[in-house]
């Protein structure tokens, strides 16, 4: 490839973390031995960014004679989205180690990722390790040791697992050290039977598969009770331990593994485009995720997912391997093709939640960027030059003169609202657009800085208001120190205000139909929760005679909330425009009456 074949195909790629790989053409003269086999060619070399399109056009001007003579001989250029820079720092390691391709000299760290593995044994072993014993459960790799060590730890502090050697564990006569600090419960001398050591050594097992309450809960437990007992140097030190067995499944600092008992798993997940499909493919082995490939399915307009994935895995499997387990974002429309792979032991899933569900979505991120895909996402994160656009949130309010002041917050994912997301708020009562806008964004800064938001941090926020209402939510970012890209767009010209520019973008592309609908659902969101809130304010005052929606706006802008007018004796009432001596009455009974 020449300098500008490079940024031609830099221009096609995301701006996302990922891995890349320059690819050999068939005519490639590659030295036995150097680089296996790929789709596209033979990989000559692989390298990770957190901006794969940047990272790429950079080899426009290699910065060595060793990647121009890479370039010179690469025809193609592969990628592979991931989710996190962790998971592309993995994906770059397993790939050179499967690969060797000629470029990569050596790894800056030659050693590879830690793993946890319970040994095949009778009374299994738990321990880190980089190099796994053949036959055993093995989970991870991690990248944080200080965390896995410290999980390690704690559960062997919770459930007494061993950690000697098989050396150490044979012929011994009385229980050895570890047995009298309480981190094993020797079942060597038989201080604990096989069968209860193996009940063990299963909830260890559904820890490490996402179970975080078979240890978080012991461990809560505990700190309670040494808090009881004042004992508080304990008591903080397991809170220090609760908080890392927590992390340990929250955070996205481990790949995504496969049950321990699989040694292959291939992730399969379809994206449809009219007559054009795109399977993407996720290979796992060992636990390990280490290839990925896409493939178009040419389709009838009217067939759905179901059956593109039935119709890839009867013709890509045909003349290749089945893995032990292959996990679809659809079931496969086909009975025949199940029954085909429950004849041959293979397990089919259609995973809902936890790790499995981590893959499929990361599988359906890779088929949406295969080059060509319009969705509105791709092409909006690259209209703002941000990193992505996989989830965006937005924020609006609703009031009425200051009255019964709400905040909405919707979460859209990959372009689709993701109810699970919504958040909404009640604000303080006050008749200014900017400062209830400033609140709400404070709202949602602060309990993410703060680590009180369950929800991962958004790509981009959504203000729906103009240069004002953007201001206020920059502030109020600014404030928290919470450093997200934001942007705001205006309904009467429907233009996008950023912090550095304004873009008037055509009516019919698909990025600006994408910020419209996140706009438009945060308005419906706080608009249906005002009417909720209005409503519920209403109830107390409705029933009295004399006052009509004026007097009753009046009487909230008076005493702030329904609580406010409450709490009013009847002179503080009779002191508000258009209520005389009779109504303030009124109102006192049918207040007093609603108590």
């Amino acid at each position: 490839m020449d300098a500008d074949g490079v940024r031609r195909r830099a221009d096609e790629l995301p701006r996302e973390p990922g891995v890349y790989s320059f690819l050999a053409g068939a005519d490639d003269s590659t030295a036995p031995g150097e680089g296996t086999d790929a789709p596209g060619g033979r990989v000559l070399y692989v390298g990770k960014a957190v901006d794969i399109r940047d990272r790429v056009r950079s080899y426009a001007d290699p910065r060595s004679h060793r990647i121009q003579r890479m370039v010179e001989r690469a025809a193609d250029i592969d990628f592979a989205v991931t989710d996190t820079e962790t998971q592309a720092l993995l994906l770059e390691a397993n790939r050179i180690k499967r690969h060797q391709p000629p470029y990569n000299v050596r790894l800056k760290d030659d050693k590879s990722y830690p793993l946890v593995q319970l040994t095949d044994h009778a009374v299994p072993r738990i321990e880190i390790t980089r190099d796994p014993e053949e036959g055993a459960t093995v989970f991870g790799p991690y990248t944080t040791k200080g965390r896995v060590e410290t999980v390690v730890k704690a559960i062997r502090e919770t459930y007494g697992l061993r950690g000697c050697s098989d050396h150490k564990y044979s012929g011994r006569n009385r229980p050895c050290l570890d047995y009298e600090v309480g981190i094993c419960t020797a079942p060597c001398t038989g201080e604990i039977t096989e069968a209860d050591y193996a009940e063990d050594v299963d909830s260890v097992r559904r820890y490490f598969e996402g179970e975080t309450g078979v240890l978080a809960e012991p461990l809560r437990e505990a700190m309670e009770r040494a808090a009881d007992d004042q004992e508080f140097e304990r008591a903080a030190n397991l809170r220090d331990k609760l908080e890392s067995a927590i992390a340990f499944h929250r955070d996205a600092d481990r790949a995504v593994s496969d049950r321990g008992d699989e040694r292959t798993v291939d992730v399969l997940a379809a994206v449809r485009e009219g007559e054009r499909a795109t399977v993407a493919r996720l290979h796992a082995e060992g636990g390990q995720l280490v290839e990925r490939d896409r493939h178009t399915v040419e389709t009838p307009t009217d067939e759905g997912v179901g059956p593109v994935l039935a119709a890839f895995i009867s013709q890509f499997y045909a003349e290749r391997p089945l893995p032990e387990a292959i996990l679809c974002s659809e079931h496969p429309a086909d009975a025949d093709v199940e029954r085909w792979l429950e004849s041959e032991g293979v397990d089919l899933r259609v995973p809902g939640a936890g790790r499995e569900a981590t893959l499929v979505d990361l599988a359906l991120k890779n088929a949406r960027r295969s080059g060509t895909w319009d969705d509105g996402v791709a092409q909006l994160a690259d209209a703002l030059g941000i990193d992505g656009a996989d989830r965006i949130e937005g924020f609006d309010v609703s009031h009425a003169q200051g009255t019964s002041v709400v905040g909405s917050n919707v979460t859209f994912v990959d372009g689709q609202p993701d109810k699970s997301g919504y958040r909404r708020k009640k604000l303080t009562e006050t008749n200014d657009d900017y400062a209830n806008m400033r609140d709400l964004v404070a709202w949602r800064a602060t309990r993410a800085t703060e680590g009180r938001d369950d929800r991962p941090d958004p790509d981009l926020l959504v203000i729906d208001g103009g240069e004002g209402q953007l201001n206020a939510a920059r502030d109020a970012l600014g404030a928290a120190g919470w450093t997200v890209p934001v942007i705001a767009l205006a309904k009467e010209r429907e233009l996008v205000v950023t912090p550095g520019r304004t873009f008037d973008w055509p009516d019919d592309a698909s990025h600006l139909h994408l910020l419209q609908r996140v706009r438009d659902e945060a308005h419906r969101f706080a608009v249906q929760y005002h009417q909720t809130v209005r409503d519920e304010v209403g109830t107390a005052l409705d029933d009295v005679p004399g006052i009509g929606p004026a007097t009753r706006t009046r009487l909230l802008r008076r005493f702030g909330s329904v609580d406010g007018v409450r709490a009013a004796s009847e002179d503080e009432l009779r002191d508000v425009q258009g209520v005389g001596e009779q109504t303030a009455s009124r109102i006192a009974r049918q207040i007093s009456a609603n108590r």
